[in-house]
């Protein structure tokens, strides 16, 4: 089982610099990983710079380590009881650059310029080339010096190479290497060669070892690449430009996987290699609660010294934010997520290359994460069944294989949201599913307006949609959420009105979506175009129509203001679920940073939550204080008398 309270440890080191590790005490390290609350560390064997921090026979050790460092970090460890990982950096190695261009990923045809090698930052090897070897016996070495428990590949995913071993492989195959989808092929079975050969390096001499290859990234829809992993590692630092969004959608996607995973975040103000950069401990403390909220385990990044000397002040930060979680421990191990909702992935339906599709996933994740449902990010290989109801954003066009499994799902009393193209024919403009409408074709016209015919903030006027929108015509008495109306013309240099976009004509108006008992169908990339413009009246109108589909089968009601994040999670072997609430005020310092600072207590927060069972107990962990609550009509329901960044209430059965 993984550990808890992991530290990644960046040891990235310039050959130019004097003195490495010459501050290294045994003591000091064991008493920063105490202060930190530290039960895992990963610790460096090679670095993106190519050297080594051990004795070596296979690669070069730093040119100003005059000692064992890795063997002495880890005999810290083992003397504490601490985990420690080994880090191999897999993609970089840059002091082998001057000596092996003809190993590097070729970006384009053209191949390696003398303007590209002369940057000031690290260069891709392929590993298609005689340095695949190389990593392999150092990965080796590694294991036979030291029999690790986990050994963390780093940089290292599927790329795009143009070097000549690639290309002629390509054309032996009878593939045309122009062609980007022999490319990506050819990106692919390198990988997995690379991947396999890893594994056959580290499992030869112990079989337990666990193995990651760090991209930080997981892709959606990609089970193949991710079960080259024995565990999952979502590198998501908020302020590094992922935002605070970011890791509950991966968390969302990867806890269906099967597989244990960790949130990396980092202790840094900004990203990986800040020195002398530091979070608030309020934000760590948010970090690492979002974590254990979503199911995770929790790393937090860090970056050692060159002289080896631990910074007792980033432990102290790590220690605020460590000290809360291995006090939670006992409610957030061997959880799984209690979900209404599944969002099919677009990026696993259209493929990551498609990147202007993915921002249909980052919409839907914003939009059910602000309305606090409860919600899963699917694959295609996902069972459907245990799911209330499912949204397909967008994009999401139908094959007969995946039509018969909604309508099949639909059948057996699923519910399932529709927006812009979704729920059409893969190969024509015509639904595949009983919306109870039409497909007319794209409006000719963008932007255009939406009029709400339910009740709004801002009342019932037209609401500009910049998002490609499309026609429809009900059938069958489907319902009507709201109606389109049109400007009076497009922008353009023959005519044109005010600063942006032309008005709304108001002398005719569409039917702007279908509502049927199982299936609602809206004609906008809505959930595009909130990720995009972030628009409240298209939250409104996506939070309308869920609320409709879901009616009293929605499981969470929880009255926490947009930036709160919720999830609800069981705990089988011990007959509880673990209710999770959190809240932090987020704003942009500079010009691109994310950050948390002050801490605002919310109170006297009211929970309603359907379940089936009375519960025995309601508390407040991990203070084991006794909630008063009530069970009435399949609902419990209880008031959190105040959230602090993160607090957990205990449903016990």
């Amino acid at each position: 089982m993984l550990p808890f309270r992991q530290i990644h440890l960046d040891f990235h080191t310039s050959g130019e610099i004097p003195g490495i590790g010459s501050r290294f005490s045994k003591e000091q390290f064991q008493e920063a990983l105490k202060a930190g609350h530290v039960n895992s560390i990963t610790v460096f064997s090679k670095c993106h710079h190519g050297w080594s921090y051990h004795p070596t026979e296979v690669n070069k050790m730093h040119p100003h380590l005059d000692f064992d460092l890795l063997g002495a970090q880890l005999e810290a460890c083992a003397e504490i009881g601490v985990r420690a990982p080994v880090y191999v950096s897999a993609g970089f190695d840059e002091k082998e650059v001057a000596a092996h261009p003809d190993w590097l990923l070729w970006h384009t045809p053209e191949g390696i310029t003398e303007e590209y090698l002369g940057r000031a930052s690290y260069h891709l090897f392929c590993y298609n080339t005689p340095y695949l070897d190389l990593l392999a016996a150092q990965v080796e070495e590694v294991m036979q010096k030291y029999n690790p428990c986990e050994i963390f590949l780093d940089i290292s995913n599927v790329r795009i190479c143009h070097c000549p071993a690639c290309r002629a492989e390509i054309e032996s195959l009878g593939e045309d290497p122009e062609d980007p989808a022999a490319l990506l092929r050819q990106g692919e079975r390198v990988y997995a060669r690379y991947c396999r050969r890893m594994a056959e390096a580290v499992h030869k001499y112990n079989p337990d070892t666990a193995i990651f290859h760090n991209a930080g990234n997981i892709t959606r829809g990609r089970r193949d690449l991710a079960d080259f992993d024995t565990h999952l590692e979502l590198e998501s630092l908020p302020t590094g430009g992922w935002g605070y969004d970011h890791f509950p959608m991966s968390a969302a996607y990867v806890r269906t996987l099967g597989k244990e995973f960790l949130g990396m975040t980092g202790k840094f103000h900004t990203t990986w290699g800040e020195f002398g950069g530091f979070k608030h401990p309020n934000a760590l403390r948010y970090e690492a609660a979002l974590s254990i909220a979503c199911g995770a385990k929790c790393s937090v990044g860090d970056q050692l010294h060159p002289d080896g000397e631990m910074n007792l002040s980033t432990y102290r930060l790590i220690g605020a934010a460590y000290a809360e979680v291995e006090a939670k421990e006992a409610w957030c191990a061997d959880v799984t997520s209690v979900a209404d909702i599944a969002v099919l992935s677009s990026e696993a339906v259209n493929g990551p290359q498609d990147r202007d599709k993915q921002f249909a996933d980052v919409g839907a994740n914003r939009v059910l994460l602000e309305g606090k449902y409860l919600y899963d990010i699917l694959d295609l290989e996902t069972d459907l069944a245990p799911y209330k109801l499912v949204i397909l954003p967008d994009n999401i066009r139908l094959d007969e294989t995946l039509a018969g499994r909604l309508r099949q799902y639909l059948k057996n009393g699923g519910k399932i949201l529709a927006t812009g193209e979704s729920g059409l024919w893969a190969d024509r403009d015509e639904f595949a599913l009983p919306f109870g409408a039409s497909f007319l074709g794209k409006c000719e016209y963008r932007p255009n307006y939406y009029i709400p015919q339910f009740r709004t903030v801002n009342g019932k006027t037209a609401y500009v949609m910049y998002q490609q929108g499309y026609r429809i015509a009900l059938e069958n008495g489907a319902g009507c959420p709201a109606l389109e109306q049109d400007p009076y013309f497009n922008r353009a240099p023959e005519h044109f009105c005010s600063h942006q976009h032309t008005p709304n004509n108001p002398a005719a108006a569409n039917p702007a979506g279908a509502l049927t008992e199982n299936t609602a169908y809206l004609p906008w990339n809505l959930f595009t175009e909130y990720a995009e413009m972030g628009s409240f009246h298209v939250k409104e109108l996506l939070c309308h129509v869920l609320d409709t589909l879901l009616g009293d089968e929605k499981t969470l009601t929880v009255g926490l203001p947009d930036r709160g994040v919720t999830t609800l999670m069981e705990q089988k072997e011990q007959n509880r679920l673990v209710h999770h609430l959190l809240f932090a005020y987020t704003t942009n310092r500079g010009t691109k940073t994310e950050v948390i600072q002050d801490t605002i207590p919310l109170y006297h927060i009211p929970v309603s939550i359907r379940s089936e069972r009375a519960p025995k107990a309601v508390t407040l962990e991990p203070a084991g204080e006794a909630l008063p609550f009530a069970y009435a009509d399949g609902k419990i329901t209880y008031t959190v008398p105040k959230v602090d960044i993160h607090q957990m209430v205990c449903i016990q059965f």
